[in-house]
């Protein structure tokens, strides 16, 4: 077994059944869980998802909203892949597909909190160099060759749920989940469809 065909896992993963049902449902459920990036030499960063925003059909801000066209077909299909754009012609965002096919849905993974938490910058905190979606894909190296794949080990992508632990503690809202308005946007901005964890120092917005 070559290192490229060693995928460690620590939870049970989140599957395409899981992911098979509106964004609005999977965005609050996908807090907490842990976004898998794992190299061509077997190493990985692993970062729990702390902030994500909703699009789905009759959204301005979604990109599916108008037609289907070459960058968006991913999201017509079914759930459990990945959908990654380039926006400003710099920052690459990551996207996880959910919903049936054919109902173009996805939610945007906007910040993680990464373990080992790499330092890009002098003055970057560590708890801040994933704390935005361009962030994060620049943190794990995410670009354009990552879309359309599925999330599942053997990928370079893969999504477990969330720890026991973190679990009880959404559950007994001693982590308590923000809903809000979406950020960076110039349609759709009234609708609340951003969550993000409220301890976390790592969301990318308050």
């Amino acid at each position: 077994m070559t290192q490229r065909e060693v995928f460690v896992t620590q939870q049970p993963l989140v599957t395409p059944e899981c992911l098979s049902r509106a964004a609005t449902q999977v965005a609050p459920d996908l807090l907490g869980c842990t976004l898998v990036r794992q190299f061509a030499d077997g190493s990985q960063v692993r970062g729990v998802i702390v902030e994500t925003e909703a699009y789905e059909p009759g959204d301005p801000a979604c990109h599916a909203y108008r037609r289907k066209t070459n960058r968006n077909a991913v999201m017509f299909g079914p759930a459990g892949k990945t959908y990654v754009y380039l926006i400003y012609g710099v920052y690459h965002c990551l996207n996880v597909v959910t919903d049936l096919a054919g109902i173009p849905s996805a939610v945007l993974i906007r910040a993680l909190e990464l373990s080992p938490a790499p330092t890009l910058r002098d003055r970057e905190k560590p708890h801040r160099v994933a704390a935005g979606p361009g962030k994060l894909c620049r943190a794990l190296q995410i670009d354009l060759s990552h879309t359309n794949l599925w999330l599942q080990p053997g990928q370079p992508l893969w999504l477990e749920q969330r720890s026991p632990t973190l679990e009880t503690e959404i559950a007994t809202n001693s982590n308590s989940v923000i809903q809000t308005t979406r950020i960076g946007l110039t349609q759709g901005v009234d609708l609340p469809w951003r969550w993000y964890l409220a301890d976390s120092q790592a969301v990318s917005r308050r």
